[in-house]
């Protein structure tokens, strides 16, 4: 009779003995080894043969080293797009990642007053470089935009009607529409105008009783270009106060600088947004603001106190860390050092023989498959549709590219490319000068390796 293959498996206890050496307890140890003993029961069910000791333990220690890996990898995003939404969007600056490491090693005034001792309130602490930055009364700080337009919708127009252009009635990313926002706020959408052309009049037309406010919703995330019209800021500020109610403005992007000078589109800005007459604006802190991932309501002082006065700012309060980069970035803009310190804007404004050299550096290491070609960075993360700024990419060509990609992206770190007509396009401008280094050893051992298979 046959010797029942399932006897060879050690146990769980003894596996983990034999990979003992390379765990640091026991926990994560059990649970690779059973794994890996599950999935050979189940490869002996299927008709295969019981795996060796040896190999069981080589199974654990893989096993292993994935279960102890930390689910957020640091990665190098060759993608040329700047604000890369999958990859985290905005990069910190230095200045904010010091606020981080000073503000994480301790305790702090998070919700003290040090000059009475007694209790306050983090909705306090960005108030002034707030209103520095921008120019407004006030501000408040939630987790990010959606949370921001969320709150000011159910706080000033629940159950009452907010009155949006038809145009702007758009899905702002991961399948979220402003029309379910609005609803799930608990205010009633009405849509006027026409996809491309809304006037003043429209909204006029639509107030009722019931209006609680207008709502400008900035197109981030797509244009439209031709036969189009719509109401500047200024007149919907105007059309909202006669009849009494509130002007809204979802700005998306948050930007605080001119973005003309270097050479894309005008992109609105806080500020003027204000100076219109809005009453409420709203933003994120982790697109062309170069922040962490917050959103941001600025405007009349009144209002921002009754929003942060609402149990609503508790549910969607942002923590100690993200407090302290988001000040650290707001002082960049206060002291007139954006351009330089916050790295979106040096990415946008890196001059083109600069980006140049580097990618030809990076060729080099190519060898015959790789050569330098023009290319445009996307500003990307839902900012300045279709704008970019040209670049210079190295392109590597040949066969197996995907098979390429994939062996980046699995590095340490891993390097995010993208492929473009039959080559892989790795662009200079959305990297760190000080991963350059980096970049070059990892793409020449990935090119290495994929030749000798």
């Amino acid at each position: 009779m046959p010797e029942n293959p399932f006897r060879s498996l050690p146990s769980v206890d003894a596996l983990v003995a034999l990979i003992a050496d390379d765990a640091d307890g026991p926990g994560l140890a059990t649970e690779a080894a059973r794994t890996v003993l599950e999935r050979a029961r189940a490869g002996i069910r299927n008709g295969d043969s019981s795996p060796t000791l040896e190999h069981l333990a080589t199974e654990t220690r893989v096993a292993l080293a994935i279960a102890a890996q930390q689910p957020l990898r640091r990665v190098i995003n060759a993608t040329g797009v700047i604000l890369q939404t999958n990859l985290g969007r905005a990069p910190l600056s230095e200045r904010a990642l010091r606020a981080i490491a000073q503000e994480a090693s301790g305790y702090s005034n998070l919700e003290f007053d040090l000059q009475v001792g007694e209790r306050g309130s983090r909705h306090n602490l960005l108030r002034d470089l707030l209103r520095r930055a921008t120019g407004a009364e006030d501000g408040i700080v939630l987790n990010n935009n959606a949370a921001a337009l969320f709150m000011v919708l159910h706080v000033f127009a629940k159950d009452r009607e907010v009155i949006v252009s038809r145009g702007q009635a758009v899905e702002i990313g991961g399948g979220f529409r402003i029309p379910d926002v609005l609803r799930q706020s608990g205010a009633r959408l009405v849509e006027v105008g026409t996809t491309n052309r809304t006037y003043a009049r429209d909204y006029e037309s639509a107030l009722t009783s019931e209006t609680a406010a207008v709502l400008r919703v900035h197109s981030s995330n797509f244009r439209i270009v031709g036969f189009t019209a719509d109401p500047s800021l200024k007149e919907l500020a105007d059309v909202a106060h006669r009849q009494g109610i509130l002007a809204l403005d979802d700005l998306g992007s948050g930007c605080l600088i001119d973005t003309q000078p270097l050479g894309i589109a005008h992109e609105p800005t806080v500020q003027e947004s204000l100076a219109a007459g809005m009453d409420l604006a709203m933003f994120s802190g982790d697109k062309l603001l170069g922040g962490p991932q917050s959103g941001i309501v600025v405007g009349k002082a009144d209002l921002i106190a009754t929003l942060r006065s609402h149990p609503l700012a508790r549910a969607l309060r942002v923590d100690k860390l993200t407090i302290a980069a988001l000040a650290a970035t707001l002082q960049s803009y206060v002291e007139g050092r954006a351009a330089t310190e916050i790295p979106v804007w040096s990415m946008l404004s890196t001059p083109l023989p600069a980006i140049k050299r580097r990618a030809q550096r990076w060729a080099r290491v190519a060898g015959e498959r790789g050569a330098v070609v023009p290319s445009q960075s996307m500003v990307g993360g839902g900012s300045l549709p279709g704008e970019g700024v040209p670049t210079w990419c190295v392109a590597i060509g040949g066969p197996g590219l995907h098979r390429i990609s994939g062996r980046l992206r699995e590095a340490r770190p891993g390097i995010v490319a993208r492929i473009e007509r039959d080559h892989l396009l790795l662009d200079p401008r959305t990297v760190d000068p000080r991963d350059d280094v980096t970049v070059k050893r990892l793409l020449a051992t990935v090119l290495q390796t994929d030749e000798r298979a």
